[in-house]
């Protein structure tokens, strides 16, 4: 019986867990260039049951282990809609690959491509109150006069007044390694590569907008929040049996 109340317990957790990945995906619904979060849980490792249950005594038994723990979440890489805007300044990346921005002294990557020039010339990404700096193949700043007009190639080239800079757009060794760091960046565990110039598609005047489906994402909600009441209920129940049992424990001693 409190085998099965910790059962109910790890059940509970793991919902909770889904609940708070899926809520921020909802939150992030109008988030240009968000990827959606997957809640990944996986079942616990039951070394006895492994063994086999022959020979296993009572203490064995009680011992087994079992249910769900929550895993780390993966980002879902499937593209969102993309969206005219007209603006110069506004970029989305068709296919793989991210924009390259830095933060205080580290490289970041990003899909959201609604920059904006400051007024030092910097293309920059717009996220709340702060500003990262855009940059180039060289993990540069990208730099542009706006008072010359420019454009960009298909390649993510930037020209202006003879100046060519190619958009940093690099990519994760594996999709596993991408970590979300807050403000839609992204952080690798290993160093991201370069797509390669003939492989780019980069559209000017465009955004990619979030990867969420709202519609999705509720009935998701659904299930979890469904999911983690019946768990809270058998952890009631489970709870009211033990104490009944107690209870008639001591009154026959």
């Amino acid at each position: 019986m409190i085998y099965g109340l910790y059962l109910s317990a790890e059940g509970a957790h793991a919902q909770d867990y889904r609940l708070n990945v899926i809520t921020n995906n909802l939150a992030n619904v109008d988030t240009i260039g968000f990827k959606r979060q997957l809640a990944i849980c996986q079942a616990r490792y039951s070394e006895p049951a492994a063994r086999g249950l022959s020979g296993l005594g009572a203490a064995d038994i009680e011992n087994l282990s079992g249910g769900v723990l929550p895993a780390v979440s993966k980002t879902d890489l499937t593209p969102g809609p993309i969206k005219q805007t007209g603006s110069p300044t506004d970029f989305a990346i068709r296919g793989d690959g991210f924009f390259a921005v830095q933060k205080d002294d580290e490289v970041l990557l990003t899909r959201a491509g609604n920059f904006s020039l400051n007024s030092r010339g910097q293309l920059v990404t717009q996220f709340g109150l702060q500003q990262y700096p855009v940059l180039n193949d060289n993990l540069q700043p990208i730099t542009l006069d706006p008072q010359l007009p420019w454009e960009v190639t298909r390649e993510g080239t930037i020209r202006q007044a003879g100046v060519v800079q190619n958009l940093a757009v690099m990519k994760p060794v594996s999709p596993d390694d991408l970590l979300p760091v807050g403000e839609n960046l992204y952080r690798t565990t290993q160093s991201p590569q370069p797509v390669p110039l003939a492989e780019r598609q980069v559209a000017q005047g465009f955004l990619e907008m979030s990867a969420v489906q709202p519609t999705l994402a509720m009935v998701e909600l659904l299930e979890a929040s469904r999911l983690l009441e019946a768990n809270l209920n058998m952890v009631q129940t489970q709870d009211q049996m033990l104490g009944a049992l107690f209870n008639r424990m001591l009154r026959s001693a």
